[in-house]
């Protein structure tokens, strides 16, 4: 059984007040969220979405945005050439300081770091060159049944 059905999850997303705050960080990340904002948009009180957030996710609404939003740009940087000004943006930072400070803060590694060892990880290995005059593509002699090896 994964996590997905056997852990805090369903709880999480069972609950409507936390569940459509997920729903509405998730869609749009970048914008200019506040525990108000979240609050109003769900429909209850400041204290209501913080305490049942906070019980259910484990983290107050405003650090688990902080936190989605360095995992959606550790996957821009892994995945896409884009710079580190435009993943901010898209991910709700002001400046690429900003987020390359939050991202050394959450992962221990500078944005550039992450994504050339992300980099590395994904390179194809590299193909051995041949150490002497053989390429490796000469045909050996095979020895076939019932026949004379010539040579």
């Amino acid at each position: 059984m994964t996590e997905a059905t056997s852990g805090a999850w369903p709880r999480v997303l069972g609950d409507p007040v936390t569940a459509a705050a997920l729903r509405a960080l998730h869609s749009n990340p970048a914008a200019p969220w506040s525990n108000d904002r979240l609050a109003a948009e769900v429909g209850v009180s400041r204290p209501t979405l913080a305490r049942r957030f906070t019980a259910l996710v484990g983290r107050p609404a405003m650090a688990y945005l902080t936190w989605w939003r360095l995992i959606l740009a550790a996957t821009l940087l892994r995945d896409t050439p884009d710079t580190l000004a435009t993943i901010a943006g898209r991910v709700g930072y002001g400046s690429p300081y900003a987020l390359s400070h939050a991202f050394a803060k959450e992962f221990g590694s500078t944005p550039g770091r992450y994504r050339a060892q992300a980099a590395k990880r994904s390179a194809p290995p590299a193909v051995p060159r041949p150490t002497s005059h053989r390429t490796g593509l000469e045909r050996e002699p095979v020895d076939v049944p019932g026949q004379a090896r010539h040579g």
